[in-house]
């Protein structure tokens, strides 16, 4: 039996080298429990992490896309007992690889479900060292090199997609976060704090207490120490019925509700719908709520449609709303020179969030939050009682904080992978990986609408390739459909159908792709952020998306 499954009434007993659980002494220079390594164990603990690390990299076809596993299976070789001693480094090593080959290989070139990019070399072992500095990233004071590395990132990131740079928005910052759900989370409590300063619907701002006061009642309201409860009439964000879930549950979160997200039809390209959405703003004033934001799409995670985000702005500006741009999957396609002119209006943005963990091939994770002016975010978030975390720090450099720019007060070090990217591959190669995913897509979409048992459902605009497969009985019931109920029934018939493609495809391992529903009807998606990826490999999943139907068929 190895150590590492001892457990139960050994847990006070004594741990390696003698040392124990229970209370211990110490002489003045040497700990008796210290969890340090003589240099030969920690070189070999190393270098067994380094080898794991760089044969998984090296081969990333080496294992299916998705293991033949079950959960029964995982349990028998991970849920053990609690270990009271260590274990051999032999036996840890085994069990990372039992880790690695029951994993969904997210960096095998035909990985295309849902929106997931392989680790960048670079990045992934870049992550290494941020691990080992564990430097907490709340301030310059705590982590000095680190608040340095992660402003340039962002600054870089803001470049990267136009959003500033050559004269455009040079005030602009922001922070790097868990993700887009999180930086969206964000940004709707900013704009709904900036909302709630200016003075709208008789709302005044009152700079003496930093909240707002109704003039009609003569009652300030600061929404910071009272909620939204006494706020007055509720406010309304707006955004498209492709938006993203992390909107309406970041309404949701923040008290705002569910239902006062306005969702907006789209229009057939999968963008919202500029008459809708001035009627739906236009309406809800007039039914006396209080409109403060537009969040439009820069690339939705069904199809990648892209907002017309120069249209969106102009209606922000002219009703006084702020301009959310969530690109967590799209906005950095924006890099790409072929794809610039879908994002025309990025720049009237209030605040973006996009995710390098996703389309910059940065390892999980990372997301980050883009505002035009900071300062805003700063009003929303800075703490401003004095205690546990006070700056005495005067310089202006030395004194910031991201806590006074979003909710983490712990952050770990998710600057250090990106800026060693950008660094190491430069900006050019980057987005040109990112031009050639944005080409695999249209080459997926050439293949699918030139033939005859697969049908092309959505428009692609970024790396996003939505299509079906159809067989010619189903394509017969459809065009011969007396009238829509038969037509609706056929459609339900072919859902059921790709559904069941779509399982089978994933459970075999050579590809994976995932669904999105689309007017109603099931598609097959393929998302393509991956930097191995190829035309053959795009071939192949087609061929085992027909190999599963044949299968699914004679069942």
């Amino acid at each position: 039996m190895s150590t590492h499954e001892q457990g139960g009434e050994d847990m006070l007993g004594g741990g390696r080298d003698g040392a124990t659980t229970g209370a211990v002494e110490s002489s003045d220079e040497m700990r008796a429990a210290s969890l340090d390594l003589p240099p030969e164990e920690l070189h070999s603990l190393a270098r067994a992490f380094y080898d794991l690390t760089l044969d998984y990299i090296s081969s990333p076809s080496a294992l299916p896309v998705f293991p033949d596993t079950s959960a029964a299976r995982l349990a028998e070789i991970f849920n053990l007992p609690l270990p009271a001693e260590g274990c051999e480094l032999e036996s840890l090593e085994r069990d990372c690889r039992e880790v690695i080959r029951h994993s969904r290989q997210n960096g095998h070139p035909r990985m295309f479900g849902y929106i997931a990019s392989p680790s960048a070399p670079a990045g992934a072992l870049a992550s290494l060292l941020a691990a080992a500095l564990n430097v907490n990233v709340t301030s310059w004071r705590s982590a000095p090199a680190a608040t340095a590395v992660e402003r340039t990132t962002v600054r870089w990131l803001a470049e990267l997609i136009g959003f500033a740079g050559a004269g455009v928005n040079e005030t602009c910052g922001g922070l790097l976060t868990s993700g887009g759900s999180m930086a969206n989370l964000d940004a709707l409590f900013v704009a709904h704090r900036a909302h709630s300063r200016e003075a709208t619907h008789g709302v005044a701002q009152d700079a003496s207490r930093g909240g707002t006061r109704d003039t009609s009642r003569g009652v300030a309201h600061d929404p910071s120490r009272e909620g939204l409860w006494n706020a007055g009439a509720p406010a309304t964000v707006y955004a498209s019925d492709q938006i993203h879930l992390s909107i309406p549950k970041a309404a949701d979160i923040l008290g705002i509700g569910r239902e006062h997200v306005r969702v907006v039809p789209s229009d057939e390209r999968f963008r919202m719908d500029m008459r809708a959405l001035r009627e739906r703003i236009e309406a809800d004033k007039a039914a006396g709520l209080r409109p403060f934001c537009v969040a439009a799409s820069a690339g939705t995670v069904s199809t990648g449609a892209v907002d017309p985000l120069r249209e969106v702005a102009r209606v922000a500006r002219e009703r006084n709303l702020w301009f959310h741009v969530d690109g967590a999957y799209g906005a950095l396609a924006a890099s790409v020179e072929g794809k610039r002119a879908l994002f025309d209006g990025l720049t009237e943005a209030d605040s973006v969030s996009l995710d390098p963990h996703k389309w910059l091939y940065a390892p999980l994770d990372c997301g980050c939050l883009l505002f035009r002016e900071p300062e805003s975010a700063r009003a929303a978030f800075a703490e401003t009682e004095e205690g546990y975390i006070k700056v005495f720090e005067r310089q202006e450099d030395e004194a910031f904080a991201f806590w006074d720019y979003g909710v983490e007060l712990s952050r770990p070090f998710r600057a250090l992978k990106v800026w060693a990217m950008l660094r190491y591959y430069g900006a050019r190669r980057i987005a040109a990986s990112i031009a050639e995913d944005c080409a695999l897509a249209d080459y997926l979409a050439g293949l699918v609408s030139a033939a005859e048992d697969f049908e092309l459902l959505a428009p692609v605009a970024l790396g996003i390739c939505c299509f079906r497969y159809v067989t010619a009985r189903a394509r017969r019931e459809l065009e011969e459909a007396r009238d829509e109920e038969e037509r609706e029934r056929a459609g339900e018939r072919l859902d059921e159908l790709n559904a069941r493609v779509m399982q089978r495809v994933q459970r075999g391992g050579v590809a994976y792709v995932s669904n999105a529903t689309l007017r109603g009807r099931f598609a097959l998606r393929a998302s393509i952020t991956n930097f191995r990826t190829t035309r053959r490999d795009l071939r192949v999943t087609l061929d085992e998306v027909r190999r599963a139907a044949r299968e699914v068929e004679k069942e």
